[in-house]
């Protein structure tokens, strides 16, 4: 089974998505020369697959951050993952999934102007890549150019979106399509962590409607996975999320397909499909303590 992004923009979703991890919505400009323009737009750059020809989308951390500051949240830092745990992911399985939660928090801090703390998110990420080969997307040159562009958020945003797409790019071409996807897997996990807190302290429609939307996007992560689930860790990871998924079997949710517009000149791809999703307190409570129990399976207790 061969796994294609067509289309990936992130702050981190995405080493595989962010390294899920990237949907950009900014504030139209892009400061500092920067390839990437930033659109905002909610629904702008999503990240689609091709799984055996079925076309499917999967949100990006950068475009979940964008919702949460736009809820008008103060910054959070507890909601993060400690850089000070990286050196507990001995494994390629665990450096994997964190490079994708750590990627959603790089994502988050930037989006919130946190200079000191994207610095520090961004050497993390730098040395998950490194540990797992990608080391050219996070060189010295980027770093640099990462610490002349402090205070320019979209700028910021713009470089992560570039290291993402290239490690992304580097994975499928040398065939390392379950890393990739272990990545994606981290950032949706820690965009739902931030979405389901989020909740927690400010009821809001848009983000319970972000939430519903992921009773599609959860078995297009269970397909990610399956073809390593031979692998027991792997087998372990897919169960919780199976766990996860019965959650949502009682909410409703319509979707209506559009064909999604595509600038080749920007390389953005714009989902217009709609969507419509009734979601209850229960369903919210459920899906928390389960995102939470999968997301200490991936980053361990907290501290």
């Amino acid at each position: 089974m061969m796994f294609k992004f067509i289309s990936i923009r992130q702050s981190l979703l995405s080493l595989a998505a962010f390294s899920l991890l990237s949907l950009g919505c900014g504030s139209g400009k892009n400061e500092g020369n920067d390839p990437d323009e930033l659109q905002d737009n909610d629904t702008a750059t999503t990240a689609l697959l091709n799984i055996n020809g079925e076309i499917i989308s999967i949100p990006s951390p950068i475009q979940t951050a964008f919702l949460i500051n736009k809820v008008g949240l103060p910054f959070n830092k507890e909601m993060l993952n400690p850089t000070s745990k990286l050196t507990g992911y001995s494994t390629k399985f665990l450096k994997a999934l964190n490079l994708g939660v750590y990627g959603a928090d790089l994502g988050y801090v930037t989006m919130y102007d946190q200079t000191q703390d994207a610095l520090a998110y961004m050497n993390t990420v730098r040395k998950l890549g490194d540990d797992l080969g990608v080391s050219s997307a996070f060189n010295p040159a980027l770093m640099t150019r990462f610490q002349a562009n402090f205070g320019k958020k979209d700028s910021l945003l713009s470089l992560v979106s570039v290291a993402y797409r290239q490690s992304d790019s580097y994975l499928k071409n040398n065939k390392q399509n379950d890393i990739s996807g272990l990545i994606l897997t981290g950032g949706w996990v820690e965009t739902m962590h931030f979405v389901t807190n989020v909740l927690k302290a400010k009821d809001n429609e848009e983000i319970k409607r972000r939430i519903g939307e992921q009773k599609t996007t959860i078995q297009s992560i269970i397909k990610l996975l399956t073809p390593y689930a031979a692998d027991k860790d792997y087998a372990d990871l897919i169960a919780k999320i199976k766990e996860l998924s019965t959650a949502f079997d009682s909410i409703e949710f319509k979707y209506t397909y559009q064909k999604p517009t595509v600038d080749v000149e920007k390389k953005i791809t714009t989902i217009t499909s709609a969507s419509e999703v009734k979601i209850s307190a229960e369903h919210i409570k459920a899906i928390s303590e389960k995102i939470l129990a999968i997301r200490t399976m991936i980053c361990g207790a907290a501290v």
